[in-house]
């Protein structure tokens, strides 16, 4: 049998004392242990589009609803203009965690995952209609893959077709060969396709462009018309070839492990309003192309049309220039077989 003692001054139970100690103690580990709320998740976020683009309209949109739908607890702090450098740079700052996504080139995002670049091979498409045929069937592919690098994409976004402009009239592909042409310095994508046409390109940064058109270092550029007016370049050049070159097209991703730092909802909300942002780009984009097409006709640059001969020329080259690339492991021969199976089965659905 427990004796209860007294304290003679106080005349309170020893035990008492110790009782209330006991459960003082347990209330502060147990607020200590207890769940505490969790700090807001900040997303660094880059891209090379400058304020007042379509991109960042669509990303500080995104970004606010984001932060609406989470109660605050995502918020977004976004690099534009290209301060945190070009895509090779801002790829390596999300390695290492400086950044944790971006909106970049599908050549920028290569080197993790080769097959992003599969829409760039040159002369691969002829229409748009073939264009949105092949996307419908494989873009969700391409982003399986990429996640499969540890990348979270939220889609594809079109920037257009990049078509040869040049200060000099030039149509076959002899004749283009002779020309000094330009080639982004950090797009492995460009440079292999200007090769397939024997062209060796000069590589510079997009914001010498302007400067090497205007002091002669290069006379021709490839570029979505869009391209063309926004950076100004349009006004050195005064011809443009009516061939789809390239597909240009960017992409919108966040690194795996930033992605994983959100909890279940958050990731739902970040996924949906990022697509949908995504989304609206990749939709706007063509109809800012054929405005931007309208423009430079406006602006005095003449199209050039290549005679069925020369144009037939381009297709072989770029046929044969292909299937080199896909032997030295451009794309995987997988997805590439794919894409042509797509394309044969759009043409012959479209031959009358």
């Amino acid at each position: 049998m427990q004796t209860t003692t007294f304290n003679s001054d106080l005349q309170t139970p020893t035990v008492k004392t110790t009782w209330m100690t006991g459960a003082i103690v347990f209330l502060f580990l147990w607020v200590g242990l207890a769940p505490q709320p969790q700090a807001a998740t900040t997303l660094k976020i880059a891209t090379l589009s400058p304020e007042g683009t379509g991109w960042m309209k669509s990303l500080r949109s995104a970004a606010e609803r984001i932060g609406e739908r989470t109660n605050g607890e995502v918020k977004f702090k976004i690099y534009p203009g290209g301060v945190m450098g070009d895509d090779k740079a801002v790829l390596r700052k999300m390695r290492v965690g400086q950044i944790h996504g971006a909106a970049l080139t599908s050549g920028g995002v290569m080197q993790p995952y080769p097959d992003i670049a599969l829409y760039n091979l040159p002369l691969i498409f002829r229409s748009s209609a073939e264009v949105d045929y092949v996307r419908e069937r494989m873009d969700a592919q391409l982003m399986a893959g990429l996640r499969e690098k540890k990348f979270v994409g939220f889609g594809l976004a079109e920037v257009g077709f990049a078509y040869p402009m040049s200060q000099y009239a030039a149509t076959s592909v002899g004749a283009f060969r002779d020309r000094r042409v330009w080639a982004p310095d950090n797009d492995p994508g460009a440079l292999k396709a200007y090769s397939s046409f024997n062209v060796t390109p000069i590589p510079l940064p997009i914001a010498d462009v302007l400067t090497g058109l205007q002091t002669g270092l290069i006379d021709s550029i490839g570029t979505p018309p869009i391209g063309a007016i926004a950076l100004q370049w349009h006004t050195q050049v005064n011809y443009a070839i009516e061939l789809p070159l390239i597909y240009v097209y960017g992409l919108f991703t966040i690194t795996e492990r930033a992605f994983n730092r959100l909890n279940e909802m958050e990731q739902q909300i970040v996924t949906e309003e990022l697509a949908t942002a995504v989304e609206a780009v990749d939709r706007s984009s063509r109809q800012d192309n054929d405005s931007a097409q309208a423009a430079l006709l406006a602006e005095g640059v003449e199209w050039l049309q290549p005679s069925d001969e020369e144009q037939q020329q381009w297709f072989e080259m770029a046929d044969r220039a292909n299937e080199k690339l896909i032997d030295d492991g451009y794309v995987s021969r997988a997805m590439y077989e794919e894409l042509i199976a797509h394309l044969k089965q759009f043409r012959s659905e479209a031959t009358p």
